[in-house]
C-alpha cells in the first residue's frame, strides 16, 4: 500500500476506535480499519505471560536468600488463553532448552520445601523445549512445554479469527546454576537448538497463520527497506495470524541470523539494531529514558515493545509515569504485569485508552 493510501485509511479512523471490532460508526468503519497497516496499532500485552505465582513457602525461602529479587518476582499471570480474552495482544515466552529431557524436572524449591505446595512437573520430564522463568526458584508455569503454550494461542486464535495480529516475544534463557548445591544449569541454545524453535513454531502453526520476516521484505532487499517503505501487511490481511520476535542478546540473534543478509526463511523477526538490514522489530523496554529512541523507531517503520512496568515497582506504589509514558511514545505494544490490579499492593493496572483490544496509533499521523 502506497503512504499516501495508508494515510488517507488513517485519517478516516477515529483514534477511539477500537481496530479489532470496529463498530461501523462514523471514524470506526470495518473496511477502511482493515486498510491501516500493522504497524498503525497500539495494544498492550503482558510480561513472562506464562508464569505462574511463587507459592508462600518457596517465597519465604527467597526472601530470606535474596529479599531484592523475591520482590521483583512477586507477581504471576492468567492462562494465556484468559489473557487474549481479556485484551492482550502480545505475550512473551521464556524458553529453555532441554537436549536431555528432565533436566528442570526437579526444581530446587519444590525440593527444599518438599512439596509443600504441590507442582506437576510430569510435563518437564518428556522431550521438547521447555517454558519457565528461572529455574529451580521460579518455574511453575501455566504452560511448561513451549509447543503446548502455543497450542493454547493457536486454539483461542482459531475461535477468534478477527483479532488483530498477535506479537509473541521469546526470551531464550542461558546462563549460570542458582549458587545453591544441586542447582541446574540451563542448556545453550546452539545451532541445533535454534532449528528446533523455529521447527515447534512451525509445528503448530501453519505458514498462513503467521506473519513472517520474508512476508514483509517481500522484493526488498532487506528487511529494514521494507520496514522503511511500509511494506507491513494490512490489518485486513493480518487479522488472526501471529508473529514471532527473538527478543534476546547478540550473541543469540547472531546465531539465529546466521549468514543471512535479512531474516530470509527464518520464523521470527529479532531485537536487531535499527540501523541493521534485518531490522524490523526493536525492544526499547524504558519508554521514559527511551521515548525519542522509540519515536524515531516507530517512524522508520519498525514494530516496537516497550513495557508500562517492571519489577513490581509501579504496582507497589500505584505510579502511573512510565504507563502513560508508554503509551505516548507510540510504541505498538505496552507490555505489563497488571492487565488486573494486585489488591495486595494497589489499584495500578494497564488497559487500552479507551478500551478495546487495539487502537490507532497515537503517533501515526504526528511524523
Amino acid at each position: 500500500m502506497s503512504v499516501a493510501l495508508m494515510l488517507a485509511a488513517a485519517l478516516a479512523v477515529a483514534p477511539g476506535c477500537d481496530l479489532e471490532a470496529p463498530d461501523g460508526q462514523a471514524g470506526c468503519a470495518r473496511e477502511a480499519v482493515d486498510q491501516l497497516p500493522v504497524n498503525a496499532l497500539q495494544a498492550v500485552g503482558t510480561h513472562n505471560s506464562y508464569k505462574l505465582a511463587i507459592p508462600p513457602p518457596e517465597m519465604a525461602l527467597l526472601r530470606a536468600m535474596a529479599p531484592e529479587q523475591a520482590q521483583a518476582l512477586d507477581y504471576a499471570h492468567a492462562p494465556l488463553s484468559v489473557q487474549l480474552a481479556a485484551g492482550a495482544r502480545q505475550l512473551e515466552i521464556d524458553v529453555l532448552n532441554d537436549p536431555d529431557p528432565g533436566r528442570y524436572a526437579r526444581p530446587l524449591g519444590l525440593r527444599m520445601t518438599q512439596g509443600a505446595a504441590a507442582y506437576d512437573t510430569a510435563p518437564l520430564t518428556g522431550p521438547g523445549l521447555k517454558v519457565l522463568h528461572v529455574q529451580d526458584i521460579d518455574y511453575r508455569s501455566s504452560c511448561p512445554l513451549f509447543t503446548g503454550c502455543l497450542a493454547e494461542v493457536a486454539a483461542w486464535s482459531k475461535a477468534n479469527p478477527d483479532h488483530v495480529p498477535l506479537l509473541i516475544l521469546l526470551n531464550l534463557k542461558e546462563g549460570q546454576a542458582l549458587p545453591a548445591p544441586g542447582a541446574v544449569t540451563p542448556a545453550p541454545f546452539d545451532a541445533a537448538a535454534m532449528e528446533t524453535v523455529d521447527a515447534e513454531i512451525r509445528s503448530v502453526f501453519a505458514p498462513e497463520a503467521l506473519i513472517t520476516p520474508d512476508d514483509v521484505q517481500g522484493d526488498h532487499p532487506t528487511l529494514r527497506a521494507a520496514a522503511a517503505a511500509g511494506a507491513w501487511p494490512s490489518l485486513g490481511e493480518a487479522r488472526g495470524k501471529v508473529m514471532f520476535a527473538l527478543d534476546a542478546p547478540r550473541s543469540q540473534v547472531d546465531l539465529y541470523r546466521g549468514a543471512r543478509r535479512s531474516l530470509e526463511g527464518r520464523v521470527m523477526f529479532v531485537n536487531i539494531e535499527e540501523t541493521e538490514d534485518a531490522a524490523g522489530y526493536i525492544t526499547l523496554n524504558d519508554p521514559q529514558a527511551q521515548a525519542e529512541r522509540i519515536a524515531a523507531a516507530v517512524a522508520a517503520g519498525l514494530i516496537v515493545r516497550t513495557r508500562a512496568d517492571a519489577d513490581t515497582m509501579e504496582a507497589r506504589t500505584n505510579d502511573t509515569a512510565r504507563r502513560e509514558a508508554a503509551f505516548a511514545t507510540g510504541a505498538h505494544y505496552i507490555s505489563t504485569d497488571y492487565m488486573t490490579p494486585d489488591v495486595r499492593f494497589s489499584g495500578y493496572q494497564v488497559d487500552l485508552p479507551g478500551g478495546g483490544a487495539a487502537r490507532l496509533n497515537p503517533r501515526w499521523t504526528k511524523d
